[in-house]
């Protein structure tokens, strides 16, 4: 399947892009051998090749879910620029001010 001038009008359309006509030149034959490097692949024999969902085989990369201790109040306010007793300090974002 070739690509046209006026494939790459379309598209460039659609993107929403401006190229002048040199340039659309230019990206069809571009595409054109974009597309022909990549039709040397129908000519491998895949016959004998099983279809694989990812190129590595993974299996089960989760880890276990363990719980861990967090952060206690102090240490979580440890580096807040201000603070009150065990809570954040912020300034007030609802109201007249």
């Amino acid at each position: 399947m070739a690509v046209t001038l006026k494939d790459v009008e379309h598209i460039a359309r659609l993107a929403r892009l401006e190229f002048s006509e040199a340039e659309k030149e230019t990206f069809t034959h571009q595409l054109n051998a974009i597309l022909a490097y990549v039709e040397q692949l129908n000519k491998l024999d895949t016959t004998a090749v099983e279809p694989l969902s990812h190129v590595i085989d993974f299996q089960n990369v989760f880890r276990e879910d363990v719980a861990q201790p967090g952060l206690t109040p102090s240490e979580a306010l440890k580096n807040a620029p201000e603070k009150t007793e065990k809570f954040f300090k912020v300034p007030k974002v609802i109201g007249d001010r």
